[in-house]
């Protein structure tokens, strides 16, 4: 096999999550007034991070943004606009950056694929660097996007109590999830959307261990021999 059709389409998937994302807020006319919003929008979520999602209010975000309390108010007429754009927003580049993911990681699926030849050892071989790949995914995450997995949770949370949010939690749900199955279909897996709910519901899980316990107490090699057995079975070994 000489190439992956798997990570366009991911990518491709990706970009129409983000597409799909609609705003609640009064839109912004200018330039000046969008940069303004989108200011209120990050004090949001810097606030989500830092204390939660019940500290956001709009004292409490104007004064984050640097910006008059009349403006919080005027773009988003209750908190519950706000926090829906905020988490809005946040779906719309976490759709974003796996889009740049999936194509960044064309050349190396289509590596892993094409050396693939029918044997026990060559599925043994892909099956090993799948979870090796897993498994820096998640280092990285926890490294270079702690803020975003703990907003991610925060949102999660608040979709239990705001049905608003449901439909975005679903929508950021698929993002990962997506591109994975286009690659279990590409692997040849019978039932590539379940896997791809278990591995990334895996995936999550490590995730939420990692915060809890700090990237520098991260089970690595007990990761990885989870990953590499659930790789093993999808492959038949």
């Amino acid at each position: 096999m000489s190439s992956v059709p798997a990570s366009p389409n991911a990518t491709q998937a990706a970009n129409a999550v983000a597409e799909s994302v609609q705003y609640q807020g009064r839109k912004a006319s200018r330039q000046g007034s969008e940069q303004r919003r989108q200011a209120i929008l990050d004090a949001a979520m810097r606030i989500v991070v830092r204390e939660g999602v019940r500290a956001v209010r709009h004292r409490a975000v104007a004064a984050e943004a640097q910006v008059p309390l009349s403006a919080t108010t005027y773009y988003f007429k209750d908190i519950d606009d706000l926090i829906t754009d905020t988490f809005a927003q946040f779906v719309e580049r976490s759709a974003a950056h796996m889009a740049a993911f999936w194509a960044s990681t064309q050349g190396t699926l289509e590596e892993m694929v094409g050396r693939l030849d029918g044997s026990e050892q060559a599925r043994r071989q892909l099956a090993e660097e799948i979870a090796e790949l897993a498994v820096q995914y998640v280092q990285h995450q926890l490294r270079e996007r702690r803020d975003h997995l703990i907003a991610e949770q925060a949102f999660q949370q608040e979709a239990l109590l705001n049905p608003r949010l449901r439909e975005l939690v679903r929508a950021h749900r698929q993002i990962l999830q997506q591109g994975v199955t286009h690659f279990f279909e590409v692997l040849g897996s019978r039932q590539p959307e379940q896997d791809a709910v278990l591995l990334t519901a895996t995936i999550v899980r490590m995730e939420y261990q990692g915060l809890l316990d700090g990237v520098d107490h991260l089970d690595s090699q007990g990761m990885l021999a989870i990953l590499k057995r659930y790789m093993n079975l999808v492959l038949g070994l």
